[in-house]
């Protein structure tokens, strides 16, 4: 009898289950972890992966602004399955051997954008990544689809956070993109060690040339910033002056005049969490 009564238990526990994760929309495509473990034998220096493979994946389907034609990668079963493969390959990646910053930079950017992609193509169609970013139930993209990497999972969080952040490169927020049209500019291009430090400044440059992330309001020597300076500030300085003095080589010429007035006052822009959709686009 205890037994009859240990399955019917355990049948109502998955039953329980199931039900909650369909009504919090929740389900195993979604809510997984992506790459592969590799015997430790196999596994290589940061600085001997390559990105080609999602190079050519981002050069198909990002525009010039960093949209994405995420229905037509979606459609496509060969490029669903090699952004896969490429994320299976980083996963190759050891955690121990030594490899220079720009290379660790590279693979941790490229892996957080990757990631984000495949996270979005899981749910799509879908009108913006806060619709799967649950906070108390359900399925989080930022926490529940972590990528092995040297035998580790390591969620979007904790890319950003525990390996991104410290690197010690504040220009980072300028180039891992959470799908949102408030994100900076997605690259047609993977990043590489090669061209690491010449893409970061690109990416600053473009940002703070683009109306959702900078504006003025010059009789007032104000200077709207986008919220990632709000959020991240500290990575850039421990105050607002060294804050400002960080982003100052990559302003616009009429914002580093207020700047250099040394009473500038700031304020941040909302944030635009809409989904970087082609599809979507303002025209």
């Amino acid at each position: 009898m205890s037994s009859r009564r240990t399955i019917i238990f355990r049948c109502l526990l998955v039953a329980s289950v199931f039900g909650l994760s369909v009504f919090f929309g929740t389900s195993a495509s979604q809510a997984a972890s992506v790459g592969r473990v590799w015997p430790a034998e196999q596994q290589v220096s940061a600085d001997e992966v390559g990105h080609s493979r999602l190079d050519a994946l981002l050069k198909k389907y990002v525009d010039e602004d960093g949209f994405v034609d995420y229905t037509s990668w979606q459609k496509s079963r060969t490029d669903r399955r090699a952004l896969l493969i490429y994320l299976a390959e980083i996963g190759r990646t050891s955690l121990s051997k030594p490899a220079s910053k720009d290379a660790k930079l590279a693979l941790w950017i490229n892996a957080y954008n990757a990631v984000t992609i495949e996270g979005i193509l899981r749910v799509y169609p879908t009108s913006s990544i806060r619709n799967h970013t649950s906070r108390t139930f359900g399925y989080n993209i930022w926490q529940d689809l972590p990528l092995t990497v040297g035998g580790e999972e390591f969620s979007l969080e904790d890319i950003e956070h525990k390996i991104l952040r410290k690197l010690g490169e504040p220009r980072i927020h300028f180039a891992i993109v959470c799908a949102s049209v408030g994100c900076p500019r997605l690259r047609a291009e993977a990043y590489t060690t090669a061209k690491m430090p010449k893409q970061l400044e690109d990416n600053a440059r473009d940002f703070f040339n683009r109306s959702q992330n900078l504006q003025l309001t010059s009789k007032a020597n104000r200077i709207h910033l986008s919220k990632i300076l709000d959020w991240f500030g500290e990575d850039f300085g421990s105050t607002q002056a060294a804050q400002l003095e960080a982003i100052h080589p990559y302003l616009p010429v009429s914002a580093q005049q207020i700047v250099d007035t040394g009473s500038a006052k700031v304020s941040y822009l909302e944030y635009d969490w809409n989904l970087n959709d082609q599809k979507s686009k303002p025209r």
